[in-house]
C-alpha cells in the first residue's frame, strides 16, 4: 500500500510538468518522477529516470492539449 501512495504522489508531479515551457524543464521533472517511481517500485531508478525524461520532452508533441 505504501508503494501505491509513492507512485501516486509522484504521478502527480508528471501534472506540474505539464505546466513548463521548455522541454528541458519538462524532461528535468519527467526525470525526476520517472526516478521516484522506479526506485519506489524497487528498481534502481536509472530506467524511470530516462523514460520519464523522454515522456517530458515527447509530452507537447504527442499529447499537446495536456502539454502546453
Amino acid at each position: 500500500m505504501q508503494n501505491v501512495v509513492r507512485i501516486l504522489a509522484v504521478l502527480g508531479v508528471f501534472g506540474v510538468a505539464a505546466c513548463e515551457n521548455s522541454d528541458l524543464s519538462r524532461a528535468g521533472i519527467g526525470a525526476g518522477s520517472g526516478y521516484l517511481i522506479d526506485r519506489a517500485v524497487g528498481g534502481d531508478g536509472m530506467v524511470g529516470a530516462a523514460v520519464g525524461a523522454t515522456a517530458g520532452v515527447v509530452c507537447d508533441d504527442v499529447t499537446p492539449q495536456y502539454c502546453n
